[in-house]
């Protein structure tokens, strides 16, 4: 198959799908007509369509460098606005999917320095492809993963059985207090990075062990599977200009939402500020920021938005849309 440019679908087959903790599916996707897939780099995401016009990010968990297959681990989550119910329902093997082309904003620096990987829960996907990464080049690494117990601990025992499972620290909450994940141990290093994923809870207590330490801030990678959506504030006026249509986004609709119903189209996919699927120019006016997206640099410039989340801080916004 001839790789998707960027922002293009490429269809893949489900060859593989099995339980890989409680609550956990691992998907194993291949192409469907034949050929290699598009390479990527430790700490990639893939879109995935995982039902007509429902769009999700999932981490890539397998060895970068492989191009005959993508893996995927994903969550039921309770609290599911339709994207890890439609993967645990629906995705059986045999099933086709359209992806996009792996996408990273949580890569690897390429310094010599050793790491430290925290993970959290699920936050284990793009940190194992990670590991992987980090044992293939030589880099000295330790792996602390944290979960509830150990049924719920995706991939444990694969990595226990790997050629870097002397790197892993098991952190279990319904184990004995003495391996519960200590900060100081985490932190022991001055010279490390530390890549963080999981759930916020667990990001908000590894950010605060780094904050108290005063971490050097190029030394402390952080990747958010959830944001907090607040559509709080007041109304504003919404121009798509290509569209030549003019809305009026009210408290609690998002601005995507809004335009989507007056007929715009809005290319959406996290619909939490998180995958830059939806950024869009500025023509006029004062964005009020609220994607992880962009850099501060970059909300500090107000040239691009998000609207899926992000509102105005002027009365009248103009999108090129």
């Amino acid at each position: 198959m001839s790789a998707p440019r960027d922002g293009e679908r490429m269809s893949v087959r489900i060859a593989r799908r099995e339980a890989a903790a409680t609550d956990i599916v691992a998907l194993e996707l291949v192409p469907a007509d034949g050929g290699e897939l598009p390479p990527f780099d430790a700490g990639a995401h893939l879109d995935v369509e995982v039902a007509p016009g429902l769009v999700r990010q999932y981490s890539l968990c397998n060895p970068p460098g492989e191009r005959h297959r993508y893996r995927l681990g994903v969550l039921r989550d309770p609290a599911s606005r339709g994207g890890s119910l439609a993967v645990h329902r629906d995705l059986i093997e045999g099933r086709l999917l359209q992806v996009g082309r792996p996408r990273n904003q949580f890569a690897l620096a390429s310094d010599d320095r050793p790491v430290v990987l925290a993970a959290g829960g699920i936050g284990i996907t793009p940190l194992l492809a990670m590991a992987h990464a980090l044992h293939a080049r030589g880099t000295p690494f330790t792996l602390h993963y944290c979960a509830r117990s150990r049924d719920r601990a995706a991939f444990v025992a694969e990595i226990e059985g790997s050629g870097f499972g002397a790197a892993l620290r098991l952190h279990l909450d319904d184990g004995p207090d003495a391996q519960r994940l200590s900060l100081d141990a985490l932190f022991a290093d001055r010279q490390a990075h530390v890549y963080c994923c999981g759930p916020e809870g667990f990001i908000t207590h590894v950010s605060a062990g780094a904050a108290a330490r005063d971490w050097p801030a190029d030394q402390m990678h952080v990747e958010h599977f959830k944001a907090e959506v607040e559509q709080s504030g007041g109304a504003f006026t919404l121009e798509a200009r290509r569209s030549g249509v003019t809305v009026l986004v009210p408290e609690g609709r998002s601005a995507a939402q809004v335009l989507m119903d007056a007929g715009v189209a809005v290319p959406l996919s996290c619909e939490q500020g998180i995958c830059g699927t939806c950024l869009v120019a500025v023509i006029e006016g004062v964005p009020e920021h609220r994607d992880e997206y962009q850099t501060d640099e970059e909300k500090a410039a107000n040239t691009h938005m998000t609207p899926c989340c992000s509102r105005a801080r002027s009365a009248r916004l103009v999108l090129d849309l």
